[in-house]
């Protein structure tokens, strides 16, 4: 007698952090791991994000993956069906619909991997990935290092402080990572500062 096949299982991961945490590298990894294993991947960016490449996803380090180019999550959906896993890279400019189109995939039997900064250059909650954090089933918190004293990084420091708006896209010109303490006093930055290297908390 046969059994009837229970049904894939898809689920989230959110990979999260401040800048040079290394977010963008650790979705690299999983991403080109599953296209060793032979899996279909579809991966996205916002169209937002122009500092390196329209057309891939690529980290601080310059490692890089081909991907599409979107303006809001919905479009992912248009690719439901053409992938068994989707990669989605700086999701905090993706909208506040991005919660529902991963819950979708990931209810469609998908595994969906989504990078994204935690909090924003005031050190709140980026909004959709807090909401995004809530529904999924692994999360990692990325850590950088800080450039004023080299402890465990956690927050996006902007360096120009005459900038208010929430979204102002920029690298190293503009934002630095820094720890808990040198981001609540405003540190200088050391004029010998290195250049940001990003790693993975406990890795």
């Amino acid at each position: 007698m046969n059994e009837a096949k229970p049904p894939a299982t898809g689920w989230i991961e959110v990979i999260c952090g401040s800048m040079y945490s290394g977010k963008t590298e650790e979705l690299i990894r999983r991403l080109r791991r599953a296209q060793i294993a032979r899996q279909r991947v579809e991966i996205f960016k916002p169209a937002i994000d122009e500092r390196y490449a329209r057309d891939q996803i690529v980290s601080h380090s310059l490692q890089s993956i081909p991907s599409r180019t979107i303006a809001d999550a919905q479009e992912i959906l248009r690719y439901a069906d053409e992938a068994q896993v989707f990669g989605i890279d700086e999701g905090q400019f993706l909208g506040p619909s991005l919660p529902q189109v991963c819950e979708e995939l990931a209810n469609r039997g998908k595994r969906v991997i989504v990078a994204g900064l935690d909090q924003d250059f005031r050190g709140r909650p980026f909004d959709p990935i807090p909401e995004l954090l809530a529904v999924a089933e692994y999360i990692t918190k990325t850590l950088a290092i800080c450039v004023v004293c080299g402890a465990p990084a956690n927050r996006t420091y902007r360096k120009a402080q005459d900038i208010d708006e929430r979204v102002v896209v920029g690298g190293a010109e503009l934002y630095e990572a820094r720890c808990r303490l040198c981001y609540a006093t405003h540190a200088p930055t050391p004029t010998d500062a290195p250049e940001p290297r990003a790693r993975v908390a406990g890795r």
